[in-house]
């Protein structure tokens, strides 16, 4: 059966274009477009695409308000399509905090030809999205660290030298409203996590600043030779490898070039590969909402390695793909939901 997709954009060029080049492809039907989300709004309510294609600077209402509303009211799947989304742009993370389930850049110039070159890839990722499961992302945008929080001091001393049990963490379609979900359940001294979450480059130390301002536990994007201690998240760099190493019985990363693994830079399996090596049954793996297969085949190698391995269930994924692969090869200890995950990285922890 097609997907059936709903453009919202301002550009009647790009409503047009979008028209011819979705009219050719068997998998896609075209149900309508609008201007801007005032008059998209009462058409989609009445008759429900299965994904929205969505600019965000548009007259009347911005996207993300149009956005944050369908989130709350019924969740639709939906695309992002905006020059607004540059690389770089905290434009493209609000999107995905908001709910969105994926991200694409319009250029200023050229969209003619950017949107017949990159019809294939724009098809797949509609496909990607019609079947998730988008979520309300309202709660974590608007929740923030109290104004007086509790200091969060920095790992200092015998307590940070005693840290020998590493989590590492890897999630894509879906990940980064997930992986926030989580870190804001944790307290200021929770075990150190090693995150790949697919990201462009650029936007990764966007994402940890973000991140770092919400929860209670540092985050900041990896550089080379950082030191996985407690109280402290470490998210790989977009576009760079991030592994586990082990040296002097502490954990640091190593933050590399390479060519890209299951398609992806950085790559779940890398981090999880080197996690068995490095760690073995001191570590815990988690796998969160995700298209494909990374980091499955390296699950499964910690899992041998003795390592705690936790899936997140079908039912509070946005993508269920990576969880899936990760249980179908027989790598997974516990299938659980996101709002169980924060809770077992604690009980791991108390376990010594």
């Amino acid at each position: 059966m097609a997907i059936k997709v709903y453009v919202v954009d301002d550009s009647a060029v790009v409503r047009q274009t979008l028209l011819q080049l979705l009219q050719g492809d068997p998998d896609v039907q075209l149900m309508g477009s609008a201007p801007n989300p005032l008059i998209a709004g009462p058409v989609i309510r009445k008759n429900r695409p299965d994904v929205l294609l969505l600019d965000i600077e548009m007259p009347g209402m911005d996207g993300l308000t149009f956005l944050r509303q369908l989130m709350a009211e019924s969740p639709i799947p939906t695309v992002i399509c905006s020059t607004l989304t540059a690389k770089g742009s905290s434009m493209a993370l609000e999107a995905l905090a908001a709910g969105a389930v994926a991200v694409v850049e319009k250029p200023r110039l050229g969209l003619r030809q950017f949107l017949e070159d990159s019809r294939r890839e724009l098809v797949q990722t509609l496909r990607v999205a019609a079947g998730s499961r988008p979520r309300d992302g309202s709660s974590l945008v608007t929740r923030q660290v109290p104004s007086s929080p509790q200091p969060r001091p920095a790992p200092a001393g015998l307590h940070a030298l005693a840290v020998n049990k590493p989590v590492v963490l890897g999630s894509s379609t879906g990940g980064t409203q997930a992986i926030e979900s989580v870190l804001m359940e944790l307290p200021a001294d929770a075990p150190g996590i090693a995150i790949v979450q697919h990201m462009p480059e650029k936007f990764t130390a966007m994402y940890a600043a973000r991140l770092d301002s919400n929860c209670a536990m540092h985050v900041r994007e990896a550089r080379d030779g950082d030191r996985l201690e407690r109280g402290v998240v470490l998210i790989a760099p977009g576009g760079r490898h991030m592994q586990l190493r082990k040296t002097g019985g502490q954990y640091f990363v190593t933050v590399q070039d390479g060519p890209p693994v299951n398609r992806h830079k950085p790559s779940v399996d890398v981090l999880f590969r080197s996690a068995a090596e490095s760690a073995g049954r001191d570590a815990l793996a988690i796998i969160l909402t995700g298209m494909g297969d990374d980091g499955a085949r390296g699950m499964k190698l910690m899992h041998e390695r003795g390592a705690r391995t936790i899936a997140q269930s079908e039912d509070s994924c946005v993508v269920f793909g990576m969880p899936k692969e990760a249980i179908a090869m027989g790598g997974v200890d516990t299938v659980m939901p996101l709002h169980q995950v924060a809770g077992a990285i604690l009980q791991f922890d108390a376990r010594g």
